[in-house]
């Protein structure tokens, strides 16, 4: 199995990784100053474009990002950036959301923010979708037959059916996730790095869009939530950090 984490400038660093190599990215890059992460900024046009590049035809980008509040408005960083996705070639295959249950307290002219976006970006039509299933609601387990009142153009009913009668069925494109110290993840080293996301995030997605043996990237790797769970998914990771403190805390992780 490939390991390799890398210690660099995400744009230089994956200027040096093959065209057309990564099955699968998942990142969350440190969007609107929200967090300091040790004074560091990115180039987000010059990544976009060398992620484009390193991703296989049929690959996938999982890019979770939210906003923040500025003068009273939020900024719609996310939007910007997905848009400019799909501007240099990209699919904008799902988008999805990521719901925390915890949350900071919120402004007295708004209600309790407590989301960001999953956007799931592809290079083509993915080439693997391992898509996710949950428990049925017992509610649904005894019916059948049950139709979608999705419409055709000329208003009449799809006749799709739902998944009733099973035990299990797809999940839905919100994810209700814990979050919060010693909620997303059992290493509590990894809550020295000032923003993680919950390892069943990063799991999901490796299980969704990559088989054993792929190669997953990370190029902001934080607290390497991603790199732990492709090893422990036995995918190939290749992760890339700027910051020597954090890629102490990825080691720490990958070790136990």
């Amino acid at each position: 199995m490939k390991e390799e984490i890398i210690h660099g400038d995400c744009l230089i660093e994956m200027q040096k990784i093959e065209e057309n190599s990564i099955d699968l990215t998942v990142t969350s890059p440190p969007y609107d100053n929200l967090r300091t992460y040790n004074g560091y900024t990115f180039d987000f046009e010059g990544i976009a474009k060398e992620l484009y590049r390193v991703t296989k035809q049929g690959g996938v980008v999982v890019w979770v990002v939210g906003d923040a509040t500025v003068k009273g408005s939020e900024t719609g960083t996310s939007f910007k950036q997905a848009l400019y996705f799909k501007e240099i070639g990209f699919n904008l295959h799902d988008t999805m959301i990521y719901q925390k249950n915890s949350y900071p307290f919120p402004p007295v002219n708004r209600y309790y923010q407590q989301f960001e976006y999953m956007f799931v970006l592809s290079k083509g039509k993915p080439k693997t979708y391992n898509i996710q299933r949950c428990e049925t609601d017992p509610r649904w387990r005894n019916k059948t037959n049950k139709s979608s009142t999705q419409r055709n153009e000329d208003g009449t009913t799809s006749g799709l059916k739902y998944e009733t009668g099973k035990d299990t069925r797809k999940l839905d494109n919100v994810w209700k996730l814990n979050t919060g110290y010693m909620k997303g993840t059992p290493d509590k080293v990894a809550f020295e790095h000032p923003a993680t996301f919950p390892d069943m995030l990063a799991e999901r997605h490796i299980l969704s869009w990559s088989n054993e043996g792929d190669t997953i990237l990370d190029p902001f790797a934080g607290s390497g939530t991603t790199l732990k769970m492709a090893k422990k998914n036995n995918r190939n990771y290749i992760g890339i950090e700027i910051s020597q403190e954090y890629i102490d805390i990825i080691n720490k992780r990958l070790e136990t």
